[in-house]
């Protein structure tokens, strides 16, 4: 009988910084095998002998995939040959990327541990958007719209809460309004204005879907209307309507994370921009 083959794996994220680059890239490679779960073991800021021996010790404990990002050659070159012991798979994720970048621009790496979290003007730019989009969440619009770069709209359950503060970490200050289509709209955001306006929708049988769960996890048992299917495709085609007639883009989220509708919102915000306000506002990278 041959034996049972785990249905999980150990992955290592070895960092001497946060390892958040690490996390993000083991996470997209382990989508593609949804039928192994993956168990992260993040070791972050492992700058000493000390600190690797420590993480050495666990990788042999519970051996599997190492991914690493060390700017110490001899701490990479030492984890490196520890796991060829062991005879396991260990990748310095970003050499490939960064030798490109050095054959481009014909100067050596610097080797700065962390660098990508240095507190710059970009770092306080996207806390200034964090800010301004949590004080301006559900509805609670600021005084001049132009303040805003971005402004969400949609019916209840169309994540606008949650997309409005991943644009907010990328950088871009962000508002969301809620519509309901018995509630006036407020007559500023149909009035011209440098913010970028742009609705939110998702099909009736999801937004009903979520919605009851809401209900049920309040313990509400006398919103029926606000889960009906009928009620709620009513809802959506006079979003689609509301948007249309002031010409603003619609993104359907039913089958898109936050992190795709966020992508859509973006991509279709530098379309409509001048490219010097662009350029201007979002800074040297596109506020990445």
């Amino acid at each position: 009988m041959s034996p049972i083959e785990p249905s999980y794996f150990h992955v290592h994220l070895v960092s001497d910084s946060t390892g958040e680059t690490l996390t993000t890239i083991a996470k997209a490679a382990a989508v593609q095998y949804a039928d192994k779960r993956a168990i992260e073991h993040v070791h972050a800021l492992v700058r000493s002998e000390r600190q690797l021996t420590r993480v050495l010790q666990d990788i042999e404990q519970s051996p599997g995939i190492v991914l690493y990002t060390m700017v110490n050659q001899e701490l990479a070159s030492a984890l490196n040959e520890y796991c060829k012991s062991l005879n396991l798979p260990a990748v310095a994720v970003l050499d490939p990327v960064t030798k490109v970048f050095g054959n481009y621009l014909g100067v050596p790496q610097q080797g700065r541990v962390g660098a990508q979290h240095v507190l710059d003007a970009e770092y306080f730019r996207r806390i200034d958007a964090l800010t301004f989009s949590m004080a301006h969440d559900d509805g609670v619009l600021p005084e001049r719209l132009s303040d805003a770069d971005i402004i969400v709209l949609g019916i209840s359950r169309t994540s606008k809460t949650p997309t409005s503060i991943y644009l907010a970490n990328r950088g871009y200050k962000t508002a969301n309004v809620p519509l309901v289509p018995e509630i006036p709209l407020d007559i500023r955001l149909e009035q011209p204005t440098s913010a970028f306006i742009v609705g939110l929708v998702a099909s009736a049988e999801r937004i009903s879907q979520i919605r009851r769960n809401r209900v049920l996890s309040l313990a509400d048992k006398d919103l029926s209307t606000y889960v009906d299917k009928a009620r709620i495709a009513e809802e959506i085609t006079w979003t689609r309507k509301l948007c249309a007639r002031n010409d603003w883009p619609v993104i359907d989220v039913t089958r898109r994370s936050i992190e795709e509708t966020a992508a859509g919102i973006l991509q279709l915000y530098m379309e409509q921009r001048p490219l010097d306000v662009v350029s201007g506002a979002q800074g040297q990278y596109g506020k990445e």
